[in-house]
């Protein structure tokens, strides 16, 4: 009797852990991101149907930890935020992973696409990517898509921004909190 009661009880506290995050209808756990603000939580459908390469490469950093506490060092108001500089946090760095080769598609840059950062090559995203404030058709075709965000633009909307004479470069920027790929999360 008293194992059984054990086990029960051991059910009912563990129910909260193994309770799977409600997610908008239609999105797969597998290929869904949900990035954290203390502003609130932000959920990105990955594109893996267009960049399939970007996709996992967001997805095995986050599995790392790599995006936990790591600044949106870029900001500017109306065009993008920008993040995922894990290495030095100031958009210079990458992860220890190669640059991925690019992985354009015909999806237009608009409000909450999510593209891959890169350096002069178009082969040379790693690890940063932004979130478009709003429409920028002269990134079209030039940038991987590599997500869109399904909710959680309000917290997306209230990041600090940095002022355009230094290119959106933030003095003591907001941070992803945490970042969870959905179908492993936690919270």
């Amino acid at each position: 009797m008293i194992r059984i009661l054990a086990v029960v009880f051991a059910l009912v506290c563990a129910a909260p852990a193994l309770a799977q995050v409600k997610l908008p209808a239609g999105l797969d756990p597998q290929n869904t991101i949900l990035l954290d603000t203390k502003y609130g939580r932000v959920v990105i459908k990955l594109r893996n149907d267009i960049a399939p390469n970007h996709a996992e490469r967001i997805k095995r950093l986050t599995r790392d930890g790599f995006y936990d506490n790591v600044p949106f060092h870029r900001v500017i108001a109306g065009f993008m935020a920008q993040t995922g500089d894990g290495q030095y946090g100031n958009g210079t760095g990458g992860s220890k992973y190669p640059d991925l080769k690019a992985e354009f598609s015909n999806v237009p840059f608009v409000r909450g696409v999510v593209g891959m950062a890169r350096a002069t090559s178009p082969n040379s995203a790693n690890s940063q990517f932004f979130i478009m404030y709003g429409e920028a058709p002269s990134l079209n075709g030039q940038y991987t898509v590599v997500g869109q965000v399904v909710s959680g633009m309000e917290a997306v909307d209230k990041i600090k921004k940095g002022p355009e004479s230094q290119n959106g470069a933030v003095a003591n920027p907001d941070k992803i909190l945490k970042m969870q790929v959905a179908a492993e999360a936690k919270q």
